[in-house]
């Protein structure tokens, strides 16, 4: 009775010592387990997000996610503070994990040949002759200078209310604006001829050219009537220009 009672005790004792052990033993499994899966933090797109979207538009779209280090991307993001002022590159879908690659400079999606249009801004274009635009030697990213001449019939000339100073002219040419950035130049190709003799200096151009500014809508209305309405002429200004502020200039100004 005594041995077979000393013997269940021994084999209780021995159950509970292999439990223990068991349990000791997947616990640090379990460990082992979540040290290799090392859980990082990462954005995933929640919704989807078209191509050219600000940084600062994001958040609402994304979630930050913890996922297995070796279900991370190697150039996952998992903060957008460091890329304040890019844009996205691409469409983004749901479900996946928000990419550096992804975030790009806005000028990156211009279509070459062009620059951005500025916050607020509009584009408006104008087809001009080539000596008005400085013989056609303007690019996308210059800034001009907006001149616009007009010419007013007889009636219009006796009792014009635009300025004192072109009372009694019919002929009057003003700078409209300042640091007007070009986004977009379009120009015929210089007529090539047989007979011609190669030059080191470039080639003229043989048509109009269009060219495409960025400005806000009341003044894109003024550039609008001076096309309709008057001639307007372009000067290629640098980071130097200074704007002097003319005022209108008549026949009785230049002949002073």
């Amino acid at each position: 009775m005594k041995t077979r009672l000393l013997g269940g005790l021994a084999a209780l004792l021995l159950a509970i010592v292999g439990s223990v052990l068991m349990f000791n033993y997947a616990q640090a499994a379990d460990s082992r387990a979540q040290q290799g899966l090392e859980p990082v933090e990462v954005l995933v797109v929640q919704k989807a997000v078209t191509a050219g979207t600000p940084v600062s538009q994001l958040s609402a779209s994304l979630k930050l996610t913890t996922l297995p280090k070796t279900a991370v991307a190697g150039e996952a993001v998992n903060s957008l503070s460091d890329y304040s002022g890019k844009v996205t590159g691409v469409d983004l879908q749901p479900g996946e994990q928000l990419l550096k690659a992804r975030l790009v400079d806005p000028n990156s999606l211009a279509k070459p040949g062009t620059v951005p249009v500025p916050a607020g801004m509009e584009e408006i274009s104008v087809l001009l002759e080539p000596q008005r635009v400085i013989g056609g030697r303007l690019a996308a990213g210059d800034s001009v200078g907006v001149y616009i001449s007009y010419k007013l019939d007889e009636k219009a000339s006796a009792d014009s209310p635009i300025n004192n100073d072109v009372k009694g002219f019919k002929e009057f040419t003003g700078k409209a604006f300042h640091k007007v950035l070009v986004t977009s130049v379009q120009q015929a190709p210089p007529e090539s001829s047989k007979d011609a003799k190669s030059t080191d200096g470039p080639a003229l151009p043989s048509g109009s050219v269009y060219v495409t500014l960025a400005r806000e809508a009341a003044d894109a209305s003024e550039i609008v009537f001076g096309a309709e309405f008057g001639k307007i002429w372009l000067s290629k200004e640098t980071n130097e220009s200074k704007d002097s502020k003319p005022g209108l200039v008549t026949l009785g100004k230049v002949a002073q």
